[in-house]
């Protein structure tokens, strides 16, 4: 299958991006690019280091920034950070390479996934229902706003997942 459109996936934190964004990348061979680890790589810096030492809107910019530089690549899958879609100038730009994907997942399957939600800035250490749930409330009507389609996550396998998303991207016929 040859995608003609970058797919970007975003969501809340645990939602399932990586682990689609890797089976959508094998399937359609095309690459897959992390948008976090990409980051991480080459600010020589872990996120929540970045974080500390430079602040959310810093991190934020170099979004932005790495947004700008696939405006020139082929088309691939992005799993993006969890925070890239609530800036708009980012879903401006991701728009334009192709498709924004939201990935949705309850609470509690957030909460199972994270394992206690280490490395995660935007959880401040707390990985409990309630602060999860206050979480997802303040970015999903951004998240909404952003995507062309959402895709629920919750007591689905990735290969149906996948599927699901290459069929409204790509057609039925794709």
């Amino acid at each position: 299958m040859k995608l003609e459109q970058t797919i970007f996936l975003i969501g809340f934190m645990g939602c399932g991006k990586s682990t689609n964004a890797a089976c959508l990348a094998g399937l359609t061979n095309t690459a897959r690019v992390e948008m976090d680890e990409e980051i991480a790589n080459e600010q020589r810096m872990a996120i929540p280091r970045l974080f500390e030492t430079y602040g959310e809107e810093h991190f934020r910019n170099l979004e932005t920034e790495f947004l700008k530089g696939l405006l020139t690549q082929t088309p691939g899958i992005v799993s993006c950070g969890g925070g890239a879609a609530l800036r708009e100038e980012n879903v401006q730009l991701m728009k334009r390479l192709g498709k924004i994907v939201l990935l949705t997942a309850s609470p509690e399957t957030i909460q199972r996934r994270l394992k206690g939600g280490k490395g995660r800035p935007a959880l401040g250490g707390r990985a409990d229902i309630g602060h999860i749930t206050e979480l997802m409330e303040k970015r999903r009507a951004r998240y909404e706003a952003a995507a062309d389609f959402t895709v629920a996550t919750d007591g689905r396998s990735t290969e149906e997942i996948c599927a699901e998303i290459l069929r409204r991207v790509c057609g039925e016929n794709g």
